[in-house]
């Protein structure tokens, strides 16, 4: 009820409400607080998303914030540095491994090099696993499946239907798990011409663009809808990459969307 634009003074205002002057100042303390919070913890998840290798140190570095602060947001917004993860497609050592090839390698088209992995997503009434194909160059998501089981089949299938509709990459680069090491899996990538790379053992970094979809995924969409039902899940992803693809510009790709940049690369218009 006080107006702090008002020709009244506040203390005047605070007298005929009856009001406390001191309480007021407070209150416009805490309100203004509170709206600063938010914005750092907006810049942190932001940053987070963009680097989450980096630890609080470096985050404080970047955002021009202290230790202390980054430290505290972080641990209230629950984000963990990204580390190695938890190994859900295990190696298999009688697959044949074959090296990383992205070292160094200069990224400057579409189709040069894709990406894929898999991640685990809980939910209410159970569990599944969702693996995605990423082409780095344009970070637009090509192919995605969900499965309940850890099988090659869901990982192959995502591949085919990559490749049916958008042809074939140069380099195909995956962790060293046993779908992706699998003859099954890997003929198919030398049937197509396509040439193999895999992350060096304990390197999760090396698959780092599809580490950060799954990130974007996760804290942009699953962790805010509850989702209790694999079609409920299936619709949800559905939608969010949609969204990520034709709308959800990036800071990498100069603020604009990754259907943009493959479209544009391969002289092609966007898709509706």
């Amino acid at each position: 009820m006080i107006d702090a634009g008002s020709e009244v003074s506040i203390r005047r205002q605070c007298e005929l409400l009856g009001f406390n002057r001191a309480n007021y100042y407070y209150d416009v303390k805490v309100k203004t607080d509170r709206e600063d919070e938010l914005l750092e913890m907006n810049k942190v998840v932001e940053q987070y998303i963009e680097t989450p290798f980096y630890g609080y140190r470096k985050t404080a570095k970047v955002l021009n914030l202290s230790e202390k602060k980054v430290r505290r947001l972080r641990k209230k917004l629950n984000l963990e540095t990204l580390y190695t993860k938890p190994k859900l497609s295990i190696g298999n050592i009688e697959h044949k491994k074959y090296p990383y090839l992205l070292h160094d390698l200069e990224i400057k088209k579409v189709n040069q090099v894709w990406e894929s992995d898999i991640t685990y997503i809980k939910l209410k009434k159970g569990s599944v696993y969702l693996t995605a194909i990423k082409d780095v160059y344009s970070r637009k998501l090509l192919s995605w499946e969900l499965s309940n089981t850890l099988d090659t089949s869901f990982c192959l299938t995502t591949l085919q239907r990559a490749i049916k509709n958008y042809g074939m990459p140069e380099i195909f680069n995956t962790d060293q798990g046993s779908q992706y090491t699998s003859m099954l899996f890997t003929n198919e990538l030398k049937k197509n011409g396509i040439t193999i790379s895999m992350d060096g053992k304990g390197r999760a970094l090396d698959n780092i663009y599809i580490e950060r979809f799954w990130r974007s995924l996760k804290y942009e969409n699953i962790y805010l809808s509850s989702y209790e039902t694999i079609i409920e899940l299936e619709a949800g992803i559905d939608k969010y990459i949609n969204f990520f693809n034709k709308k959800r510009i990036h800071q990498s790709l100069n603020y604009v969307t990754p259907d943009s940049v493959y479209y544009k690369e391969k002289g092609l218009k966007e898709c509706a």
